[in-house]
């Protein structure tokens, strides 16, 4: 007979096969350290229940574990994430080489464009960047080296997901939500296809206010040796200090010189 605890660390059932490997323990775990990010960085137990999906006792539990583990503090009513969960991202960036590669050209290009640039890579429906040189804050939640945003509002996503294959880019999509992010959001699903079209054709992306109201940027990707899409780069900017033909005419250029750069040491990694 199965003890309570040692359910917990079984495989959930489901109807599909891929279900039955998945341990719920282990899942539900990393949803509480996920429900903590750069607008949340302390959260009560009630703020990690209903950010996690899970129940108050179970966030207790989860809470304790992680404490007690060393990746949370607790502070009177109130619980945060240590230093140590960098541990957890560390071996998949020591293992890759885009972000020690990408960092050099990034401060070059920023200090020629005089703007913020920055690195990303493709996690599902979210990009995450792995690389950034701010210049100035030009939106109102600050980004460091993990932050996520929506792929198929951003000019780095985009071309992400134009250099996927067509069978994953379809998968991807039909999973993924398209919130309306600000008024200028592309979120119909036929329209971003024509979109991501367009991006791949011509090599870069030019998102304009979609993901905050405001922000311009402007993307093009990086390649390794089989010319696979694996990363962007991009130059952000505001749209009150930069019109879109300067972004593009004074930008892109150095942009896209940049990357030719990064790719041509990717290819001898």
């Amino acid at each position: 007979m199965t003890s309570s605890a040692d359910a917990s660390l079984e495989p959930a059932t489901g109807e599909s096969g891929r279900g039955s490997d998945v341990v719920q323990s282990l899942a539900r775990g990393l949803a509480v350290i996920r429900a903590f990010d750069a607008e949340h960085p302390e959260l009560t137990l009630s703020d990690v229940a209903r950010r996690a999906d899970i129940t108050r006792a179970a966030a207790g539990r989860f809470l304790r574990t992680l404490e007690q583990l060393g990746y949370v503090r607790a502070a009177g009513r109130t619980f945060s994430l240590t230093p140590r969960v960098l541990e957890l991202g560390f071996s998949y960036l020591s293992a890759l080489s885009i972000p020690e590669i990408v960092q050099p050209h990034l401060e070059r290009l920023s200090r020629e464009v005089d703007e913020s640039v920055s690195a990303a890579v493709l996690d599902g429906g979210d990009i995450v960047y792995i690389a950034r040189v701010p210049t100035r804050r030009i939106m109102s939640v600050r980004i460091t080296i993990g932050t996520r945003f929506p792929a198929f509002a951003t000019s780095m996503g985009r071309v992400l997901l134009a250099g996927l294959r067509a069978g994953s880019l379809d998968e991807l999509l039909e999973a993924s939500a398209l919130p309306s992010l600000t008024e200028r959001t592309l979120t119909d699903p036929h329209a971003l296809r024509a979109e991501l079209d367009r991006v791949r054709a011509q090599g870069w992306s030019l998102v304009d206010g979609e993901l905050e109201p405001g922000l311009r940027s402007v993307a093009v990707p990086l390649h390794d040796r089989r010319g696979d899409v694996v990363a962007a780069v991009n130059v952000s900017t505001s749209a009150t200090r930069d019109s879109v033909d300067h972004v593009v005419n004074e930008y892109l250029p150095p942009l896209q010189r940049t990357a030719d750069a990064i790719d041509a040491e990717l290819r001898l990694v």
